[in-house]
């Protein structure tokens, strides 16, 4: 039988996933990890409400302009709901930023999803995130990777 430890092992692999997709600005790989009706809050926009309105208005503007993204998944937060369908999860993020002129600058911020499931067992799906910056760190990054584009 599945217990709250597995379901915590899942929202992990959430994190992770959701890292790979990021450092490798994999948009497509992206979203089977989000609801079509997600709803967040980020840097660049106050409020986006869909996966493709938060893909283009927040995602596109930043994966492909920052490097070494991870999760402090040591200190990864959670709450799982009692019906053990929806879950709470918390990170803390660091990442490269660049300076208009490409010098790095350290870009660390913070993470909350809320995430939902039909079933106990079953992968973790965003319905709304918060991602934000922690103060002082700049919000623009002028990097340049390329997207990943699945092969054909």
């Amino acid at each position: 039988m599945a217990s709250q430890d597995d379901d915590v092992a899942l929202i992990r692999r959430w994190f992770q996933k959701l890292q790979v997709c990021i450092q490798t600005v994999d948009f497509v790989g992206s979203r089977p990890l989000f609801a079509d009706d997600l709803i967040t809050f980020g840097t660049l926009a106050a409020f986006t409400v869909g996966r493709e309105t938060t893909e283009k208005e927040q995602w596109r503007k930043v994966w492909g302009q920052i490097d070494q993204f991870r999760w402090n998944l040591g200190d990864l937060r959670t709450i799982v709901s009692g019906d053990r369908l929806t879950a709470v999860g918390m990170a803390v993020f660091e990442s490269t930023g660049y300076t208009e002129d490409g010098k790095p600058f350290d870009r660390p911020g913070r993470a909350t999803v809320v995430l939902g499931r039909q079933a106990v067992g079953e992968e973790w799906v965003a319905q709304h995130t918060h991602v934000s910056l922690f103060p002082g760190t700049p919000s623009r990054s002028f990097g340049t990777k390329r997207e990943h584009l699945p092969a054909l």
